[in-house]
This record gives structure tokens, sequence and C-alpha cells, in this order.
């Protein structure tokens, strides 16, 4: 029985597809549930399972075609495995000949049996790796890209290996070096996401009135709490305390006494959230994406800080869904992990501003008449002058200021 393999239903907010790499090739034996292909979206990447078992016969789409929701992208001979595996077996020995063809199989391979996060599978692919090739990291062992970077590293280079194995007569030489230093250029597509990122800021920039405003924050207060607290904190929650649950607090404090700040245009009307949905921008290989902390007033510093971790490893082996990068009111981002002292980030269209952390670095300030050594950390609040006027802006960030500087204020509300 043949059984068409088609392009899963993308979401509302996702027009098309790229198929960007396929994992199996006709005439390879596939299980059911097996990752065939991957296609990359403006904002995650999809994988398209194995409907069955069975042989793919044929390919309907190629790798770097643009495809939409429904299209046919192969053809699997269904039950061609079973039939196969059964020639020359008798029925008294054929359960165990299959389980131990089945063990074999994911000895030899691996890919049966153990994750891989799309990013590593394609890096597998073009390296000639397999999973058995690689130790996983991630939940369950699952491989991500960077234990693919990490097993490459541990490999001896080409030139180790050639100087470790005698030349020949019939082996062809290198021809020499001419002088000079290379001069060559590489031509590479922009990811799907990656031309996401390009087109939305690009937008910001051209629809909005974009406008910063600085200030900065000592970090002192904030220091001694989360060392006072920080093993009590993680031994009862299981996650560690850092920097953003305070900061998302703190935020949401300052979003409260400034609505507008929540706000976006749209057309001649500004629309105003009663909810706070704060974005967490996250870096990760193919690009920035903004994974969103959903009712964050409502949320804990545990939650928090579970939910930054999470969407962290998510996004480190790919598995990052629509759901978690859709809606957001406000946003955060962090330059300061990258050792950024000071930066004007862009706002999240349609959002109406960002909220820049940065580097914590030792500084001399004034306090008190005395000059003093404080750990100290700018921030840089990005905001649509349209509707955001320069003293809420700046009232915003002396909020956020004060909570940070004082955090009993966050228990407190004030």
């Amino acid at each position: 029985m043949t059984i068409e393999v088609r392009v899963p239903q993308l979401p509302e907010s996702v027009a098309d597809a790229t198929l960007v790499a396929w994992h199996k090739k006709p005439g390879d034996s596939v299980r059911r549930d097996e990752n065939l292909a991957d296609l990359e979206t403006d904002k995650v990447v999809l994988e398209v399972p194995a409907p069955a078992d069975g042989i793919l016969r044929e390919l309907s789409a190629a790798t770097g075609a643009v495809v939409t929701s429904g299209v046919l992208l192969a053809l699997i001979d269904e039950g061609a495995i079973t039939s196969s595996s059964a020639k020359g077996v008798s029925a008294s020995d054929s359960p165990s000949s299959e389980a131990a063809m089945t063990s074999t199989a994911d000895a030899s391979d691996g890919t049966a049996s153990t994750k891989v996060a799309p990013a590593a599978r394609r890096m597998l692919d073009e390296k000639k790796m397999s999973t058995s090739d690689v130790s996983g990291s991630g939940r369950d062992g699952r491989v991500s890209k960077q234990d693919v970077v990490r097993a490459l590293s541990a490999k001896p280079t080409a030139a180790a290996r050639a100087a470790s194995t005698p030349s020949t007569p019939s082996t062809p030489s290198t021809p020499p070096s001419t002088g000079g230093h290379g001069r060559t250029e590489q031509r590479v597509p922009m990811t799907r996401l990656r031309a996401r990122i390009a087109a939305r800021l690009v937008e910001a920039q051209a629809t909005q009135a974009l406008l910063t405003t600085f200030n900065e924050v000592d970090m002192t207060s904030l220091n001694a709490a989360r060392g006072q607290y920080k093993d009590r904190f993680e031994k009862a929650h299981g996650v560690r305390l850092g920097f953003m649950s305070f900061f998302v607090k703190a935020t949401v404090e300052a979003l409260r006494k400034f609505p507008v700040i929540n706000a976006y245009v749209d057309g001649t009307d500004v629309v105003y959230h009663d909810y706070y949905d704060i974005g967490v921008a996250v870096s990760t290989d193919r690009g920035l994406i903004v994974p969103i902390l959903r009712d964050a007033d409502a949320l804990s510093y545990a939650d928090v800080e579970r939910a930054v971790t999470g969407f962290a490893t998510k996004a480190r082996e790919g598995t990052i869904t629509l759901e978690d990068l859709t809606g957001g009111t406000f946003s955060i981002t962090n330059g300061g992990v990258f050792g950024s002292l000071m930066s004007t980030p862009i706002v999240n269209a349609p959002q109406s501003a960002i909220l820049g952390m940065h580097k914590v670095q030792d500084r001399a300030v004034v306090v008190a008449g005395q000059v003093v050594v404080r750990p100290m950390m700018y921030l840089a609040l990005t905001y649509d002058h349209r509707i955001i006027d320069g003293r809420e802006a700046v009232q915003f960030l002396v909020t956020i200021k004060e909570c940070l500087e004082d955090p009993a204020r966050l228990l407190l509300q004030l």
C-alpha cells in the first residue's frame, strides 16, 4: 500500500515553509514517526514524521523548495520492511530474528533510538557522521548542535591525520603555495528565520518613531539578595536564581504604572493590554528569537527562572514551538551576556518598547558625597515616540531602577 507524506498543517501566521533537508533517500527503509525532513519557517524548524513503516519510494519535493500546507512531499511503500525482513526466516524464529535486526539497526545507526535536534541532524548529514559518533547532552540523551560541534573538535584534524600517514609515490602531492593570502568569497542564502528577522527590524525602523533613553542601576542590593538566598532558592525550587526574574518583576511593576508602554498602535487607534506577556530575547545559532512569558505578573520568581531556562534549552535543541514565540506585549533583551556595555535595542513590532540589559561593571560613582566603587549596569529603553512621551519613558526606567536597587519594593509593589 502506498502512503503519501504531505506537509503538515502550518499555523495561520505561517504561509509557507522551506524544505531545508531530507534525512532519507529513495530506497531507504523508514519507521513510523521517524523524521524524514526538516521544514524551516520564519520562526521555527518543523519535522516531518513518517506516517508508517515502509520503504521510501520517491521524493516529490527537492531540498530548497518552498512548500505550503498539504503539499505532497514523498511516497512510502507501507509494509515493505516487514515483508523483506521475513524472507528466508522460518515461522519459529521470526520474532527473535526481527528483534535481533531491530537491535542491530539501533546499535549501528542510533537514529531510531536517539533523539536528534534538526540543526544537529543537518550537521551530522553534512559531516557524514552517525549519532553513534556523538554523545547527547540533552534530555533523554538528545543530541544538540553543540554536541556535534564538540564531537568534531575532538576528532583529529585533516592535517594531523595527513601528517601521521606515510606518503607513497602514488599519492598526488598538493601543489605548493604561490604565496599571498586567499581572497575567496562565499554566497549563502539567508535562512527563513534570518530573513524574517531582517524584514521585521527594517519594518520597525521604517514604521515607528524610535527613540532610546538610558539610565543606570546600582546592582549592590540585588547582588546581595542573590548571594544571600541563591543556595536556598535552588534547593527549594530546583532552579538557579538569576537576574532575569528580578528584571521581569520590575518590568511588570513599571508597566502597571505606565500602561501606554504596554500598548501598541493599530492604525489610528492605541490598543492597551490589561495583561503582561513579556518576551525574553534568546540568541540561537539560527538567529534571535523571542519566546514569551505569558501572564508574567502571575508568575513567581521560580516560575520565571524555570521558563527562561526552558526556553534556552529548547532553543539550543531546536525544539522551540510557534506557540512559544507568538504574541508578547513588551520585550527584554540582555546584551550583557555577550559583554555589551551599552546598546540601543530595536523594538519587536508591533510592540511599542523594549528594555535592554547590559554588562554589570564596577565603576566609580558618588554616593552620599563620597566616591565609591559599585557594580553598575546601564539600562536602555527604546520606544515608539508616536504614543510614548519622553516623560513616561524616563519615569518607566526610573521605576525599574528603584525596584532593582531596593528589591523589597518588588514584594510590596511600590
